[in-house]
């Protein structure tokens, strides 16, 4: 098996395309009015968390335990795995980096716990690039390092129709979200240092999601690129910014546009309406 690739739920990746790098996707956990869930898990659909928040009802998330990734890598070792690079989404959003850490302490074999400071798309994306690597025989610190820079290399950006979600779900602070009700913007925001933080502030929705169409081009600028779009409960928005950024990036995708919906992981922080997009660099070669 040589180096094994490991990940969690945020990463939004197709479980088919998982299967066929051979990624180990684990899942995030979410509570709803105090029952908790495994992401995926019957009673998570992206409807369900959608109709849970809308219902105010009490929505979190938790990472998964330390004890779940130490057998998880028990695994992978017993299965052959000589290695295991395990690759996370920002540790200021979740402590599931933490997991990793704490659970590599006590594998078998070597692993190489990463937190790449991206979530959604952009993280699916830096570890498909782990997985690349490791597959050309990299190893597990060497695979770390093809998807650190391929996280470092995206761009996200993402809408959401209110910051009350987020500001809930703690991932902004009660005065940005109360000063752009009080304005009715419509904020595009973005993530960097792995943090959530504020791009630009436009009054309606129709001009943000322009918006969102020409930093994702400007994003992309003249190299190949792989691109997605995430949405939760927001098809018709999905489906044109879509084909918006395939008629205007045209040759420079290397991959057809990836268009998926939020987890309940993920859009229990943004709320329905949310949109987004992930600008990546195409991976070229195998390091």
């Amino acid at each position: 098996m040589g180096v094994a690739v490991v990940t969690d739920s945020t990463a939004m990746l197709p479980a088919a395309l998982a299967a066929s790098l051979g990624i180990t996707v684990v899942p995030v956990h979410v509570v709803i009015d105090g029952e908790e869930f495994e992401d995926g898990a019957e009673g998570t659909t992206p409807a369900d968390i959608a109709a849970a928040l809308e219902a105010r009802k009490a929505v979190s998330t938790s990472r998964p335990a330390p004890a779940a990734l130490a057998s998880l890598y028990s695994s992978l070792a017993a299965g052959g795995a000589s290695e295991i690079v395990s690759v996370h989404l920002s540790g200021a959003m979740s402590g599931t980096f933490e997991s990793a850490q704490l659970a590599a302490r006590t594998a078998p074999v070597p692993v190489v716990a990463l937190d790449t400071l991206a979530v959604g798309p952009c993280l699916g994306f830096a570890v498909e690039a782990a997985a690349a690597a490791a597959a050309a025989g990299a190893s597990a610190s060497e695979a770390a390092a093809a998807a650190m820079d391929r996280a470092n290399a995206s761009t996200s950006y993402f809408y959401v129709d209110t910051l009350e979600f987020l500001r809930r779900g703690g991932r902004i602070g009660a005065a940005a979200a109360l000063l752009g009700s009080a304005l009715a913007v419509k904020p595009l925001l973005a993530i960097e240092d792995g943090r959530v933080v504020a791009r630009e502030r436009v009054r309606t929705s129709a001009r943000a999601i322009a918006r969102l169409e020409e930093l994702a081009v400007e994003a992309a600028g003249d190299q190949q690129v792989e691109v997605a779009v995430a949405h939760l409960r927001g098809e018709e928005r999905a489906a044109a910014l879509t084909d918006h950024l395939t008629e205007r990036l045209g040759d420079a995708l290397a991959e057809p546009i990836r268009v998926g919906e939020l987890g309940a992981a993920l859009g229990a922080h943004v709320g329905p309406g949310m949109l987004a997009v992930c600008v990546a660099p195409a991976v070229t070669s195998a390091p």
